[in-house]
This record gives structure tokens, C-alpha cells and sequence, in this order.
């Protein structure tokens, strides 16, 4: 697949020269300019070259973690179902976590409710760092498998 990066990198001074950077939360989902990326790191598409992401760890007013999420239901250790998100059922991709400045972020789209966002947290440490210490009763000792063989919105 041919990858648009010269585009992309007119976008991306773009974003770089805009103006303040908009305020933003732990657990908000957004629309996140990621661009286009190397491999098979997760790209943006359509003409922002965005897609949504998952705010999970705010550092400060500038640079946050973020969970990126595909319109399409996937299932395995490495994805999360997170329920609708902008009227498509969303998963997260939990090896997809990247540093963001929020110059990237488009537009706020909803909060992740309280304990989607706890098993959104859980999957991610168990998959990042093994994590035995899981804290949700599904996870069996840590496993993300565990969460993701298994749909949020049945329990």
C-alpha cells in the first residue's frame, strides 16, 4: 500500500505552526491527527489523516499517552472493545500507545465511561508490563487476554 507521506508532511507543519493547543482530560476520546507512519504503526486517514485515540495518561497542558482505537471489532490480547464511539463500535488497539502532543488533537468526540476507562487501564498494564496485580476480576492474574476475550458490554 502506497503511503502519502509527502501530503502528510505538509499537514504535519501545519499542525506544527497552529495555534494553542486545546485543553484536555484523562479518559476523553478525540479526534487525533497521527499522521502517516512508518510500517505497521497505526496511520491517520482522510484528510487530517486522523483517527480517534484514547486519552489515558495526561502529562501535562502539552504531551499525553494515547490508546489509538479502529472502527472494526477486533478481538485478541491486543484489542479492547470500548463500546460506540461516534456511532461505530470501537476497539482499542492496546500495542498502538504513543506519545502525543496535543497540537494533534482535532476534536473532542465523548468521555470513556469510569469503568470502560479502569479496563482500558488494566489491559494496558497487563500487555505493557506484564502485570500480574490485575484488579478486575476477569483478568485471572493479569492476563489482558482475559479482558479482551470478553465483552464489556455483558458485564
Amino acid at each position: 500500500m502506497r503511503k502519502d507521506f509527502d501530503n502528510w508532511n505538509i499537514k504535519k507543519k501545519a499542525t506544527h505552526n497552529s495555534g494553542p493547543r486545546p485543553y484536555y482530560h484523562e479518559r476523553e476520546v478525540w479526534w487525533c491527527s497521527l499522521g502517516v507512519n512508518i510500517g505497521s504503526e497505526q496511520d491517520g486517514t482522510g484528510e487530517n489523516f486522523d483517527r480517534p485515540v484514547v486519552i489515558f495518561k495526561s502529562f501535562n497542558k502539552e504531551l499525553f499517552m494515547a490508546v489509538a482505537l479502529t472502527g472494526k471489532r477486533k478481538t485478541g490480547k491486543y484489542y479492547l472493545p470500548v463500546g460506540f464511539i461516534d456511532g461505530r463500535e470501537a476497539t482499542a488497539i492496546l500495542s498502538q500507545v504513543r506519545l502525543v502532543d496535543a497540537k494533534r488533537l482535532i476534536k473532542k468526540i465523548t468521555v470513556l465511561d469510569e469503568q470502560v476507562f479502569t479496563k482500558l487501564k488494566t489491559a494496558l498494564q497487563a500487555v505493557l508490563f506484564g502485570s500480574t496485580s490485575c484488579l478486575l476480576p476477569c483478568c485471572q492474574g493479569g492476563e489482558a487476554e482475559a479482558i479482551c476475550n470478553s465483552s464489556i458490554l455483558d458485564r
